[in-house]
């Protein structure tokens, strides 16, 4: 497949679940991110804007300190993530996504090309663009494929929302913002004091 016919086709993404796979994702050849959600195509819109890196930066340095004598290990996007269904093989596997921020705790899940299963931990940081991607589409891969915690911020708004994994369905947090201290139960210990997450943001 030539470099300017994979360009057009995530321009165009299929809407047909289950046309793609890891495989094919191994072959591409593009400048920009792209995930593959159930088959389908989605590349970034654009650069994170500032905030969303700041924010993005403020909660990986927390983690990667408070991890740092810790079994499980945290990474950033770009980060490969493989949530397999049937299979492990690569021509199984139709989902491939780089969360902002991940944390595995299971180094049996971790390889040479990044994570293979639920992260234990998974925080995306919503951008112009792709609210309904991280809202709905990813929503649905993280709730299926076991992630035990799968956090939603909006910068813009200074808000933070978590949905936490119970028998196999997420329920969703109340609204935590400037004051609230988010504890995570995937990760246990580790406690996020949004006042210094958004610091100077309102």
């Amino acid at each position: 497949m030539e470099k300017g016919e994979v360009k057009n086709r995530v321009e165009e993404p299929s809407a047909e679940y289950g046309k793609y796979t890891y495989a094919d994702y191994l072959t591409w050849q593009m400048d920009e991110m792209v995930e593959l959600i159930k088959g389908k195509i989605f590349k970034q819109v654009a650069a994170p804007r500032r905030i969303h890196q700041e924010v993005s930066g403020k909660i990986f340095n927390k983690l990667y300190n408070f991890l740092e004598k810790h079994p499980c290990k945290v990474y950033v996007a770009p980060f490969d993530v493989r949530l397999p269904v049937r299979s492990k093989k690569h021509e199984d596997i139709d989902t491939v996504v780089q969360p902002d921020i991940c944390v595995i705790c299971d180094p049996g899940k971790l390889d040479e090309l990044g994570c293979v299963g639920a992260p234990d931990l998974i925080i995306e940081i919503l951008s112009p663009g792709n609210n309904k991607k991280e809202l709905q589409n990813k929503y649905e891969v993280y709730e299926e494929s076991g992630v035990k915690e799968y956090w939603v911020i909006h910068p813009n708004e200074c808000t933070l929302i978590v949905n936490s994994l119970v028998k196999g369905k997420y329920n969703a947090s109340r609204i935590f913002t400037h004051g609230d201290k988010v504890v995570s139960l995937a990760v246990e210990g580790f406690v996020l004091d949004l006042e210094e997450v958004f610091e100077g943001m309102m």
